[in-house]
């Protein structure tokens, strides 16, 4: 009998044994580690199911009341439906979790509704909700400040600037705030003439020598003589556009040959021949060919607070709310008004 077992004494036979041990036990780990992986995407899947069409009010109470997500996760999801401009379905979480929520977190889930509410538009919610919270909280400096914008895009300016004061005695600086409020009451007067809005924007500006777009975009617009006397030349490239846009009947030549950077802007734009190259890289290509190519400037707007990147000129920034962080870029683009006109010219 020994002699019949004498081969399992090898040490070869043992090693052999070892690794079919260790195949074995991988083998089994392998797929029992993927069949679970299996049943918890189908758990997964099965709790995205409820999410395809947005619940009821009365289905959305039994999903978070029986907790199979905790607040938090359900203060994520509404937040990552809000993110991706479904703002329904997060105000409809927001809203339920407000009505069966724990209330140690019912001011800031307000808030995030409240918010909610002014994204997608619904300003007199928006208020209501603030206004809530501040009855109760009113030393809640987010809440005024979204109150204020709340009456900014309503326009109603007197009630915007009234905010302010309680957020000056919170010890919040209100300087931009307030210069700012006052002009676009200024500009939404309509009992003012054009010429009282011009000087009372001036009189802004020299008190805070601030919202430099703001004032001389429009006092360029509408009287391009006193904007040219009142206007600071160092502040130039803030107001590329409008100074690029403006009709060569309207300059104030004087001002332009006393400042290096009009120079060369004007003799980019072809109105003068003061410049023979610049350190604008645009500016040089233009003044180089001489218009004789078929290009003109084209602008974006980028926020330097959050650095969001704008088609169109802006005074608040709609991502982060800052004032006065407006920067114009300047990029070469082709000049399509040219190509009309020798177009209309090919026909006459």
């Amino acid at each position: 009998m020994d002699t019949f077992f004498l081969e399992f004494h090898d040490p070869l036979f043992g090693v052999i044994i070892f690794f079919v041990l260790i195949f074995v036990i991988t083998f089994f780990s392998y797929w029992f580690a993927k069949f679970k992986k299996k049943e918890d995407y189908k758990h997964l899947d099965k709790f995205l199911k409820q999410f395809h069409s947005l619940p009821s009010q009365n289905e959305l109470k039994v999903l978070i009341t029986k907790g199979e997500l905790s607040e938090k996760s359900w203060l994520l999801l509404a937040n990552s439906y809000v993110k991706s401009g479904n703002y329904e379905k997060g105000i409809e979480i927001y809203s339920e979790l407000l009505k069966v929520g724990d209330k140690s977190n019912y001011r800031d889930t307000m808030f995030l509704l409240g918010k909610t509410y002014f994204k997608a538009g619904f300003l007199e919610r928006a208020k209501q909700v603030f206004l809530e919270i501040l009855k109760n909280n009113p030393r809640t400096p987010q809440a005024l400040n979204y109150l204020l914008l709340v009456y900014e895009q309503m326009q109603n300016y007197n009630l915007a600037l009234e905010v302010l004061e309680p957020l000056s005695e919170l010890k919040k600086d209100i300087t931009t705030q307030s210069a700012y409020l006052k002009a676009l009451l200024i500009l939404n007067n309509t009992k003012m003439s054009t010429d009282e809005k011009v000087y009372s924007l001036l009189e802004i500006y020299k008190n805070t020598h601030c919202l430099t777009y703001l004032i001389f975009e429009y006092i360029f617009r509408v009287n391009p003589k006193v904007a040219w006397e009142n206007f600071d030349p160092s502040k130039a490239e803030l107001l590329a556009d409008v100074l690029w846009n403006c009709d060569k009947k309207d300059l104030n030549f004087d001002i332009i040959m006393q400042n290096g950077y009009l120079r060369e802007l004007y003799t980019a734009k072809g109105y003068i021949k003061e410049a023979n190259r610049s350190s604008v890289f645009e500016f040089d290509v233009l003044i180089n060919l001489n218009s004789n190519v078929n290009a003109t400037l084209g602008f974006e707007y980028i926020c330097d607070n959050c650095k969001v990147i704008y088609p169109f000129a802006f005074n608040r920034c709609s991502s982060c709310h800052a004032i006065n962080t407006s920067r114009v870029e300047i990029s070469l683009v082709k000049d399509y008004h040219k190509d009309f006109s020798e177009e209309n010219n090919s026909f006459q």
